[in-house]
């Protein structure tokens, strides 16, 4: 019994040297948690198998939560109920019935909605999504105390989802720093903080997932993946790094999907503040250019190599890009000294070039680097949408005609040269190229020299004179919008 209890006295005596001296040289995390390591943050793992997850987020919870928000809106809704077809004209015999059963039915409703914000400056300014208060006819924010405001809307640009609103609070406010999302790495440990499902502050943990995600959401989509859980009321809320600076704006969520959140990176926010300050909307810089990706088959088609770079299908007609000399099948690789590296980079950063500006524009035109110095102008409306065709004959599976004047006016064009396509045969090329019905081709590109389609008669020549090339290049308007599809030749 007695060398039996030296054994455990032992043992137990070599457990306890061994955590002081990894506490002392920094070998045990769990050491370091209890011992405490003022170099660096202590990290405790909660399990096997289980992520690490930093335990200074109670301390950066605590300084930045004042300066989070929880917003919510109300708007008036008009109802209508709907009417009966009956045979005795305009007016509703059923009226009077509605109305002595069940009382007058109210024409307005109040509809409630909630989200988030955070201040960023100690005169009550706040930034959140677009979504959350767009349309609303009184807003409120209540601050961590609970403490009540109405706020006024100063600013809003639907196209990155962005307001800025103001409350007077009589009192300098806890603000938060805005960081550098760019300098974001994928697998960082980020934090929200917002107001899910009007539950009040609730601060949730994660990663940077990834980076640059587009999910269809306009024309400047750049998000933020995050696995931090985001839900309905996160919207607008801020995301933290570390050091406890807002990276983003949690906007959007996967329906069903879990850890998949998306926030808008707040360098594109930082972008337009003053703007939204100051004018309360958003100028931005207009190329009068339609891109699209820059597929094998069309660099092949354009003796390109590689798929770096944005393709131009088409160019608006007086604009920026036409007067500096940018054509159709012309790839932008450069502008303003940014690299351009796939069609969604172009749209941004001409978006932040101010209008009146000259800058280089470097582009790829027979397989050649040229450069041009190109004005941009503004942007008044919203940008011509993508769109998709294709136009070729029998081989190719594709039965086009003459735009009649009455084919125009159904399609609301004014430009009747050209041809439009009236039948996509099932399986054939022009069908794998993404032609349809109703899509009028305009030209057909070849080693950037542009071959008008002027009617069905010249259509036939032009795919018969190129019938010995793999591919054909075709300038397709759908719409608005114009793209370059590429059609294999049988």
């Amino acid at each position: 019994m007695i060398r039996k209890s030296r054994v455990v006295v032992l043992v137990l005596a070599a457990v306890i040297s061994g955590i002081a001296l990894s506490a002392g040289f920094n070998f045990s995390p769990i050491a370091r948690a209890l011992w405490g390591d003022k170099e660096k943050p202590a990290v405790v793992p909660a399990a096997a198998g289980l992520r690490m997850v930093p335990v200074d987020i109670p301390q950066l919870f605590k300084e930045v939560s004042p300066a989070v928000v929880n917003i919510s809106t109300t708007q008036m809704v008009k109802l209508n109920r709907p009417r009966m077809r009956n045979p005795f004209g305009p007016q509703d015999p059923f009226d009077e019935f509605f109305n002595n059963f069940f009382g007058r039915m109210p024409k307005e409703q109040k509809r409630k909605s909630l989200g988030s914000g955070f201040i960023v400056s100690p005169d009550g300014y706040i930034l959140t999504n677009n979504h959350v208060v767009e349309k609303a006819d009184e807003v409120t924010v209540t601050l961590l105390d609970k403490e009540e405001f109405k706020a006024k809307v100063i600013g809003s640009d639907p196209k990155i989802d962005i307001a800025l609103i103001k409350i007077d609070a009589k009192k300098k406010l806890t603000y938060v720093a805005l960081g550098d999302s760019d300098r974001l790495d994928v697998g960082e440990w980020v934090v929200a903080i917002g107001n899910p499902f009007g539950l009040g502050h609730t601060v949730t943990a994660g990663i940077v997932s990834a980076k640059g995600r587009i999910i269809g959401s306009g024309p400047y989509d750049d998000f933020i993946q995050t696995d931090a859980s985001i839900n309905p009321g996160n919207s607008g809320g801020p995301l933290f790094n570390l050091k406890g600076e807002v990276v983003g704006i949690n906007t959007a969520i996967i329906q069903g999907g879990q850890g998949i959140g998306f926030a808008t990176p707040i360098q594109l926010a930082k972008s337009v503040l003053d703007q939204l300050k100051d004018k309360g909307k958003v100028t931005r810089g207009w190329l009068g250019v339609y891109i699209q990706p820059l597929s094998p088959e069309a660099a092949e088609n354009l003796g390109l190599s590689g798929r770096h770079g944005a393709l131009v299908s088409d160019v608006t007609s007086g604009g920026p890009a036409e007067k500096a000399g940018i054509r159709s099948g012309d790839v932008i690789v450069g502008f303003n000294g940014k690299e351009i590296k796939d069609e969604h980079e172009l749209p941004q950063a001409v978006a932040s070039t101010k209008p009146g500006k000259t800058v280089n524009v470097r582009l790829l035109r027979e397989g050649k680097e040229m450069a041009l110095a190109v004005t941009i102008a503004e942007m008044e409306g919203e940008p011509g949408k993508p769109a998709v065709g294709h136009d070729l004959p029998k081989n190719l599976g594709l039965t086009v005609q003459d735009i009649t004047p009455e084919i125009a006016q159904r399609l609301n064009i004014e430009n009747t040269k050209g041809v439009v396509v009236t039948g996509v045969e099932d399986g054939s090329p022009a069908e794998d190229a993404g032609f349809n019905e109703g899509d009028i081709l305009r030209a057909i590109l070849r080693q950037n020299t542009r071959n008008p389609i002027t009617n069905a008669a010249e259509f036939a020549k032009l795919v018969k004179k190129f019938q010995s090339d793999k591919t054909i290049l075709f300038l397709v308007e759908r719409g608005d919008a114009r793209i370059l599809l590429t059609v294999k030749n049988k």
